[in-house]
């Protein structure tokens, strides 16, 4: 039995394969053969045709046009062999020369908005300004909030026309589809009465350009980014619809604990948040006196203070958050409040919470948003950069633009005076003769921040100082006996520049120039706010980087104000080269390009120094 299986499986064996070693077309196969070789065979056919003189004559013909076809055979293959033996170096080399060779015709001009138009394409592959939950499920949301608000029926029946020439008369640019209409007083705005009444006690009488334009457009529900200069009342522009939205869904259904909050106002540092907080706090105060409309809670969320000793607003519904976005995180994260039924959110000084490193936050913040919500970046200087990349972000928005974005205010006096660096403590007291209190000194360097005021108090100024390493209660008890006016002078560092109101500031000293044109038009707007004047007073020295003299010489010249000779005297490389002198995309200084900004180099230098933490870290 076993042999036959075997017999079997023998028989059913496939065949044992025969590899042919030779190629199927070996007959085919014709060698070379020299040139001299196919010569002598040539001459060798000749004598023996030689007796045949039209056998002969043809038989040339054939072997001249057979020499021929060899020998173009021949150049085939050296040239053939020459491709082989081209090196990727000698091709990336052409292609070099070609390039340089095209870079040649290119103007100066050309080359530079290539090189700029690089360096946006790398910058501006951010993720959108969106939660993670967002991105990941793909949710995008293609139409505006809705509100009840509706202007008066005469102003909507105001031709385009009309609109366009009131916008003209108060330099306010706008950008966007269906913009509502700019209205030229509260009262039609539809503001209530007490608030109203309210405004008139304290001298406002009529809206500035950036709420005559902001307003309605927060009213309408729709996403804007508001830019104007500083001390032009973009608080209440972004407040005052905030607080509207709140009243109305209280005075349809009163909020019990756990409810809310309506919105939220994100700020870049606990000064600013602390400053927006107690004008919420006023404001609806006066809106809620003489019973007709009912209070509203405010929480302020900000880090160094006690969150305990605000329990009592937690107690109660919630209608207005006022914070910091770490504070903020970790509350909601906590759970003492939710953003379920929270629909608006509005940050202040937008760009430098971007440009501060707050973007994952503000993402953070966003998820917990259970629905669509109405957003809002209001700034004084807001580059294009940042203008582009929150176009990306918001639904539709509005921008509304009341002079350039980062344009100094045209009510401050801009003094810049040369001063050598041991010389500025004592020309500094000279200075502080100029105007009577309160005067801010602004230093970019803690340390320096500390020496002056410890000089001031010894020459008998009362002065107060405050930077990012003063506790909390430091830095609020500084602003709070600053504002009071029990102090002189503030001596402070940049965490007071930005949106920080102070009463009847006539005088802004500029120590020592910051890097950042944009840091320079934020500390000379703590002056000439509200519609005052105030002057700005700048020290700079052989100390000051020339591309900073050179951005502040454009700033003065924009703002007709008087350039020294000495900032007179120093001259754009861009303008010997035939440039247009346009303005930096990335902090809107207007003398130099994007490829020698300051911004830009520090934000690399703190990528690159998160990074190697990062590394560090990893070692553990």
């Amino acid at each position: 039995m076993s042999q036959s299986v075997a017999k079997r499986r023998r028989v059913q064996r496939s065949p044992t394969p025969e590899y042919k070693l030779d190629d199927d077309d070996g007959d085919s196969y014709v060698p070379y053969v020299p040139v001299a070789q196919r010569r002598q065979a040539k001459l060798a056919k000749l004598t023996s045709w030689g007796a045949n003189p039209d056998k002969g004559k043809a038989s040339r013909q054939e072997e001249e046009q057979e020499e021929k076809e060899g020998e173009e055979r021949e150049e085939e293959r050296l040239r053939e062999k020459a491709r082989k033996e081209r090196t990727l170096l000698m091709e990336a080399q052409e292609v070099h020369d070609r390039k340089a060779a095209e870079d040649a015709k290119k103007t100066t001009e050309e080359k530079e908005e290539e090189q700029d138009a690089e360096i946006l394409a790398a910058i501006a592959s951010r993720r959108k300004l969106a939660s993670d939950l967002e991105l990941a499920k793909g949710v995008q949301y293609t139409e505006p909030m809705k509100t009840s608000w509706k202007p008066p029926r005469f102003i909507q029946e105001r031709s385009d026309e009309e609109h366009r020439r009131l916008r003209e008369k108060y330099h306010i640019l706008v950008e966007g589809d269906n913009i509502p209409p700019p209205i030229e007083n509260f009262t039609d705005m539809k503001v209530p009465e007490p608030f109203v009444k309210f405004l008139k006690s304290k001298r406002i009488t009529t809206p500035t350009p950036i709420q005559l334009q902001g307003i309605p457009t927060a009213f309408a529900g729709r996403d804007m980014i508001g830019i104007a200069f500083t001390g032009s009342g973009k608080t209440l522009a972004f407040c005052l619809p905030l607080i509207m939205f709140a009243l109305e869904e209280e005075t349809r259904l009163p909020f019990t604990r756990g409810e809310g909050p309506v919105g939220v106002i994100l700020c870049p540092s606990r000064e600013l948040a602390s400053q927006t907080y107690e004008n919420v706090l006023t404001w609806t105060a006066a809106l809620s006196t003489g019973g007709r409309y009912p209070q509203l809670n405010t929480l302020l969320c900000i880090g160094g203070i006690s969150m305990g000793e605000q329990s009592h607003v937690l107690n109660k519904g919630l209608h207005v958050v006022v914070a910091t976005p770490g504070r903020l995180i970790d509350m909601l994260e906590k759970k003492k409040f939710t953003f379920d039924n929270c629909k608006y959110l509005c940050m202040d000084e937008a760009d430098r919470m971007i440009d501060l490193g707050f973007e994952d936050d503000v993402r953070n913040i966003m998820s917990f948003f259970r629905h669509q919500r109405q957003t809002l970046l209001f700034s004084a200087t807001m580059p294009r950069k940042i203008q582009d990349f929150a176009q990306q972000s918001l639904v539709k928005p509005i921008l509304v633009n009341v002079g350039r974005a980062g344009a100094a205010n045209l009510d401050v006096l801009q003094v810049v005076e040369y001063v050598k660096q041991e010389a500025k403590m004592v020309y500094l007291l000279e200075c502080l003769q100029k105007t009577p209190p309160p005067v801010i000194i602004f230093s970019e360097n803690k340390n320096e921040v500390d020496d002056i005021q410890e000089y001031l108090l010894l020459k008998g100024v009362e002065a107060v100082a405050i930077h990012g390493s003063k506790t909390q209660e430091e830095r609020q008890y500084a602003i709070k006996s600053f504002k009071s006016g029990a102090k002189d002078v503030m001596v402070a560092s940049g965490v007071a520049s930005k949106g920080l109101d102070f009463n009847d500031i006539q005088h802004v000293i500029i120590f020592s120039m910051p890097k950042e044109i944009e840091d320079y038009v934020h500390q000379i707007g703590r002056t000439g706010r509200s519609g005052k004047t105030g002057i700005a007073t700048t020290f700079v020295n052989m100390n000051t980087p020339e591309q900073t003299l050179l951005d502040l010489k454009y700033l003065l010249m924009e703002a007709g104000q008087k350039v020294p000779l000495f900032l007179m005297s120093i001259e754009d490389p861009r303008a010997a080269q035939g440039a247009s002198l346009k303005g930096c995309p990335v902090c809107g200084g207007l003398g130099h390009g994007i490829s020698n900004c300051p911004k830009l180099e520090d934000a690399q230098r703190r990528q690159m120094a998160s990074h190697r933490g990062a590394d560090d870290r990893g070692g553990y």
